[in-house]
């Protein structure tokens, strides 16, 4: 059973020392990581004295809040968050602020064992913990004027009202950050925090925006397109669907409408119509003759009579 206990903690930190590295270079990790700490409600905060640094007494876990955000010291790492309940974005120990780094001993509530022995009034030797090269690259971290310590910055009180099943999650928790907290931090890793979140605004709200401004945006642009066909049309020839020829073989010329076709094609048709009424008045003309030429038949017909009353007249002077 010990045997299993040292390979599992020689695991934890394997991974622990994994995502200390990764955050490197980028200050504060992507937020997400659970640290174990469940914060149901806002906690109570109290001033250290003579820092620019909030502690939690009455919680049980070593819980901070200085330029602007919450910083937590738990299993030998440093997270931090823009809201007391977290999502905690891992911190590397070369980008916690220095003022995170000089709290005294004695305002952590759950110190981890290698505290014993050192001052309760004095910082963690983390020189002693982290190594030579991290003291080597933070040098003089320990090195301040006590009498000129910043203010601190004001708590985000706003955040009381939000607890329990209220509790927003990530988009709106910067939302009503962005509405409700205007503090500009002085740590460069806060600010680039604080960019990082603008970021993430900026995209989300663009995206919210595009599927509903997409749809509007195309139905405007077929419309000017139907109601200004000219343009188009003035480009480019005559479309020859448009200019069909008339009856008569003569074409239809580009500025004539297409509306005043049939209204021009109407006189001819009729005129047209009307020439059969016209021309069937002669064929009726024949008719006539005949009604002439009765009175020539029957003269026609009564000359044999004549004839032969001529030759009876004839025969009777014989």
């Amino acid at each position: 059973m010990r045997y299993v206990l040292i390979v599992f903690w020689m695991l934890l930190c394997s991974v622990t020392s994994a995502m200390a590295q990764v955050s490197v270079g980028i200050g504060i990790a992507l937020p997400g990581v659970s640290i174990g700490i469940n914060q149901p409600m806002y906690p109570q905060l109290v001033r250290v004295p003579g820092y620019p640094v909030y502690y939690a007494p009455r919680l049980n876990s070593n819980f901070f809040f200085y330029d602007g955000m919450y910083w937590v010291y738990q299993g030998d790492n440093w997270y931090a968050s823009s809201w007391y309940n977290g999502p905690w974005g891992l911190v590397g120990p070369e980008y916690v602020p220095l003022f995170v780094l000089r709290i005294p001993v004695r305002y952590y509530r759950v110190p981890p064992a290698y505290f014993r022995g050192w001052a309760s009034d004095a910082p963690p030797r983390w020189g002693e913990h982290w190594g030579t090269g991290w003291e080597q690259q933070r040098s003089g971290w320990n090195q301040w004027n006590h009498s000129s310590a910043p203010a601190p910055a004001p708590l985000p009180v706003y955040q009381r009202q939000y607890s329990g099943n209220r509790y927003p999650p990530v988009q709106q928790q910067q939302q009503l950050q962005s509405q409700h907290y205007r503090y500009q931090p002085r740590e460069a890793v806060v600010q680039q925090h604080y960019q990082e979140q603008a970021k993430q605004r900026a995209s989300a709200t663009s995206q919210r925006q595009q599927p509903g401004i997409s749809p509007q945006r195309r139905p405007q642009q077929q419309d000017t397109q139907r109601s200004n066909p000219t343009p188009i049309q003035q480009g480019g020839p005559a479309v020859p669907r448009s200019q069909p020829p008339q009856k008569g073989g003569v074409a239809v010329p580009r500025a004539a409408p297409t509306q005043a076709m049939p209204q021009q094609r109407g006189p001819a048709v009729q005129e047209q119509r009307q020439q059969p009424q016209q021309r069937a008045a002669p064929r009726a003309a024949p008719t006539a003759p005949p009604q002439q030429r009765g009175p020539a038949v029957q003269e026609q017909r009564q000359q044999p009579k004549g004839a032969q009353g001529q030759e009876k007249d004839r025969e009777k002077r014989e």
